[in-house]
């Protein structure tokens, strides 16, 4: 599991880095607020522990910002308030679950469990983005009155795509994603059903894109 820890206390960043780590966690740490959005809009994570009063960015507005561009990663809030107020104000912008500083190692990493086994257990039945819908259910892709059941490699692949629409997707990580860790393919394959993918959404007049980024990867664009 890879997560991203935005700290801006330099002895407390590398305290809890080091218990994750020693967890099995593999850790990127931040130190503001504009790192934090940056790294988590780039980057791929099963989670974020976000601090709220950091430089640059405060934890709710890198929060905010990456709800309202469609980021549907976990993110367990940190942060000296304790008020009910400043929780509320947490959850209703999208937090799914807050801790109050100082806390507890072991409560820590309880929340963090619990946080990504809830993401695990979620499963929606429709995924929209634009004029796609794809539904998880049947693998049925629509636009429109349009629709089209994909095969189940093409699925897999849109499925990540949609998943992860507001971020780049590496062909590394499409490979993971959409093939498993012990796929007998390589990197040709995401290149391949990424083309078939491309001519699916034209044939279906999509205004949904998926698009490349030299070195970076995939991601899906609506065009106006």
């Amino acid at each position: 599991m890879k997560l991203l820890y935005a700290e801006d206390e330099p002895a407390l960043s590398e305290a809890v880095v080091d218990y994750l780590t020693y967890h099995k966690y593999i850790v990127d740490a931040v130190y503001n607020g504009a790192d934090a959005y940056n790294y988590a809009i780039s980057g791929n994570y099963d989670g974020i522990i976000l601090d709220i009063m950091m430089p640059k960015r405060d934890g709710l507005e890198v929060l905010s910002a990456l709800r309202r561009n469609g980021y549907r990663t976990p993110v367990l809030l940190l942060t000296a308030k304790t008020q009910v107020e400043d929780r509320i104000q947490g959850l209703n912008t999208g937090a799914d679950d807050y801790l109050p500083k100082p806390f507890d190692m072991g409560e820590l990493i309880a929340r963090i469990r619990a946080m990504l086994r809830r993401r695990e257990e979620f499963h929606p039945d429709l995924v929209c983005f634009g004029d796609l819908t794809l539904n998880m259910q049947s693998g049925e892709l629509s636009t429109g009155e349009l629709s089209f059941q994909l095969p189940k490699q093409e699925y897999r692949l849109m499925e990540q795509l949609m998943l992860n629409h507001a971020m780049y997707l590496s062909t590394e990580d499409l490979l993971v994603k959409a093939w498993g860790y012990n796929a007998e393919t390589d990197i040709n394959s995401v290149w391949l059903y990424i083309s078939y993918l491309r001519k699916r959404l034209s044939a279906m007049n999509s205004k949904v894109e998926i698009v490349s980024k030299r070195n970076i990867g995939y991601k899906l664009e609506q065009r106006l």
